[in-house]
């Protein structure tokens, strides 16, 4: 998979070419982006091939940061907690 099969907008491309971005600007721009993934496509393999593609050359930009925390929550999905994670409870 390659960053312009997963971005055949251009929008995270665009993003790091866009002079004084912010964050706020940057979650937008990548949750347009993530909307418009191609079917089949995990976020999480989209994120880190973004992250291959910009993160290096790009380390201090807003758009990475979005890119590192997105990457996170990709991870953190799924079942967590249950009962225990409710009520505290243990048993």
């Amino acid at each position: 998979m390659t960053p312009k099969e997963i971005d055949k907008t251009g929008l995270i491309r665009e993003s790091y070419l866009i002079e004084g971005i912010h964050a706020s600007e940057c979650r937008s721009i990548f949750l347009d982006w993530a909307i418009k993934l191609p079917e089949g496509v995990a976020a999480q393999d989209a994120i880190n091939v973004m992250l291959d593609e910009y993160a290096e050359a790009h380390p201090d930009h807003p758009m990475t940061e979005v890119l590192r925390e997105g990457l996170g929550e990709a991870a953190a999905k799924g079942r967590r907690g249950g009962r225990r994670a409710r009520t505290g409870l243990d048993g």
